[in-house]
């Protein structure tokens, strides 16, 4: 194999459901690397870990009589903030700087919402993966091995631990198969371009992390080489983060995903302003702990960083640099114009700003996650006003509250990992706008739904309050406290709702006065459902013995326009039992007129026809 097929590391991150166990196992992946290192190499790279090679194949040692295999890549480089809104920062266009990803799926819990969120962000930005079982210590009857293959740990268990494992594995498999991935146990894959590993592992005492680390490896190398084999040309980066340093002002921490970056280099990136185009002064990575002579003397050095590379940028100019923007090192001041031209135009599609649009405000800490939180909402077809990066400013405010004026669902702002500006904060005072902020984006989308579901309910509950709905109630015999002026009788309730403010009427139509006040055990209440035993006053011209008697059934009297939006707008909102009432009053009803309600009458036909099939 020649030079010309020299591979760089591949660029590995960790997604999964809260609580899974992502902080845990990289946790103990830089732990190993840490401790396994040979005297003087670097495994800490600036927001990324490196493994290498070396490490990967003295703890998989053993696994070398169960699979043969024989590594080219230098290392694996593991980003070091697991989660969907690390990855989403990891954006290139048209994808992911990650080549892989591992998927920590906790054994016991299985697949949950985060997990569908990771799949569905891994899948639209093409990256493969390999499922993190997690947690295997906590199947009943497994006895732990620390720091052991699961090959081997896996031979020292008891029957029942063994069936319980492949419960569990095979519970995920079938939840990962509705979601249309076939999965299957890393060592029954037959062939990993169709199928994805499942990987079984203990965070916690490091079983299977020869495995998972073995796996990662084999297939970078087996099916990822073409997009690996390693570029002499200038760097291509993202910038994961915008940051102030003690002695060094602001500085960019960069993940270098191809080709070399040098001191001294032009590089150029997106700004709040546009593109920024600038010469790098220093390039530094982290010192290891034990060469720290002091808190500020953290980072070496370096002439130059190779793909797949960690590293701070300290440069001048950099104060308005966007976190999640592409950086590019330029051959001369020309190639930097036109890559310039081309950043600003990749950032210009991100940023939404439609002043035509009745849609939200979203602001978002970088392009990565704010592309990502777009993604989402557009998914689900919400439309949006603006989209930018960087905390919430006053205009931002004032075009919510103007959208907030003609749909109050719309007149949102959802904020993710930002703040309000002041000045912003003043106009959202009075507005009504309704502000979400969270850290978790589909979390945050969520909240958003949520909130509109629970808000339309509550609007449509107040609205069917202003209508008569159907009632059917009889007189309980023995249970008349007053004949007349008002009429007060215990009654049961055969089907439907009544409330205080209530026309009724008698079987044949004849109008019986209006429902004054309902009374449950002494109680006042403001309406009786169907099973209900309740008394009730009755205004009007009523007198019990003489136009209603003991044991006789009454209805609502339902003006003909109420029956029209009860069936039109709320027959999904009503109960069976309300619906087949509502029919008897439209039929008493169309005796004396046969036209009231015609349609609605034949709609709601059809509806409990449906019901009773």
């Amino acid at each position: 194999m020649g030079e010309a097929r020299r591979l760089r590391s591949p660029i590995v991150v960790v997604l999964g459901h809260v609580d899974h166990g992502k902080t845990t196992l990289l946790d103990k992946i830089r732990g190993t690397a840490v401790v396994k290192k040979e005297p003087g190499e670097m495994t800490q790279h600036v927001g990324a870990s490196f493994v290498p090679t070396h490490v990967i194949e003295s703890i998989a040692e053993p696994l070398k009589k169960f699979i043969r295999f024989r590594l080219r890549i230098p290392g694996l480089l593991f980003i070091d903030t697991p989660g969907h809104e690390a990855f989403a920062n990891l954006r290139r266009r048209g994808g992911s700087i990650a080549d892989l990803a591992v998927l920590v799926i906790d054994i016991i819990d299985g697949v949950k919402p985060q997990t569908i969120e990771s799949i569905e962000i891994l899948k639209d930005r093409s990256v493969p993966f390999v499922i993190a079982a997690n947690k295997i210590d906590r199947i009943q009857g497994w006895r732990s091995f620390e720091d052991t293959p699961f090959m081997e740990s896996s031979k020292k268990q008891d029957k029942r631990a063994l069936e319980a494992l492949d419960r569990n594995i095979y519970s995920i498999v079938g939840s990962l198969s509705s979601l249309g991935i076939e999965a299957e146990r890393f060592d029954r894959v037959r062939d990993f371009r169709k199928t994805t590993p499942i990987v079984p592992v203990s965070a916690k005492t490091g079983e299977g992390l020869p495995e998972l680390l073995a796996v990662l490896a084999g297939i970078a190398q087996q099916y990822l080489e073409e997009r690996l084999v390693y570029a002499e040309g200038p760097a291509k980066g993202v910038v994961l983060e915008v940051k102030e340093e003690q002695g060094l002002g602001t500085t960019i921490d960069a993940i270098i995903y191809d080709g070399v970056m040098k001191r001294g280099d032009i590089i150029v990136l997106g700004g709040f302003d546009g593109a920024i185009i600038t010469k790098v002064r220093a390039l530094l990575l982290p010192k290891p702990l034990d060469e720290m002579r002091a808190p500020t003397d953290r980072f070496n050095n370096v002439e130059e960083v190779y793909a797949a590379a960690g590293v701070k940028i300290s440069a001048p100019n950099l104060e308005k640099a966007i976190a999640g923007s592409p950086i590019l090192v330029a051959q001369n001041e020309e190639e930097a114009k036109i890559l310039a031209a081309k950043i600003s135009e990749e950032i210009g599609s991100l940023r939404i700003s439609s002043q035509d649009t009745l849609g939200l405000v979203v602001k978002a800490d970088t392009l990565g996650t704010l592309e990502a939180l777009v993604s989402m909402l557009k998914k689900r077809n919400i439309p949006i006003r603006i989209a930018d990066v960087g905390p919430l400013s006053k205009r931002e405010a004032i075009e919510a509250a103007v959208v907030s004026k003609d749909n109050r669902y719309l007149g949102a702002v959802l904020l993710f990992n930002v703040g309000v500006n002041s000045d912003a904060e003043e106009i959202l005072r009075g507005s009504g706008v309704k502000l979400f902020q969270g850290n978790i984006i589909y979390r945050l989308v969520e909240d958003y739904i949520e909130w509109v579901n629970e808000e339309k309910r509550k609007e449509r509950e107040r609205e069917l309050e202003k209508l008569v709905r159907a009632g059917k109630i009889r007189i309980i015999p023995g249970y008349v406290f007053r004949r007349s002026d008002p009429a007060i009788v215990g009654v049961e309730i055969l089907g439907g709702v009544i409330r205080p403010g209530y026309p009724l009427m008698r079987e044949d139509g004849r109008s019986l006065g209006t429902i004054m006040q309902i009374q449950d055990a002494g109680k006042t209440i403001n309406i009786a459902r169907t099973g209900m035993s309740v008394a009730i006053s009755i205004r009007g011209n009523i007198l019990i013995g003489r136009h209603v008697n003991e044991g006789d059934i009454i209805y609502t009297d339902i003006p003909e326009n109420h029956v029209n939006e009860l069936v039109d707008r709320f027959a999904q909102d009503l109960s069976n039992d309300e619906l087949l009432v509502l029919k008897e009053i439209i039929e008493i009803k169309r005796k004396s007129n046969k036209l009231f309600a015609t349609s609605s009458y034949i709609k709601l036909l059809q509806i409990l026809g449906k019901g009773a099939k």
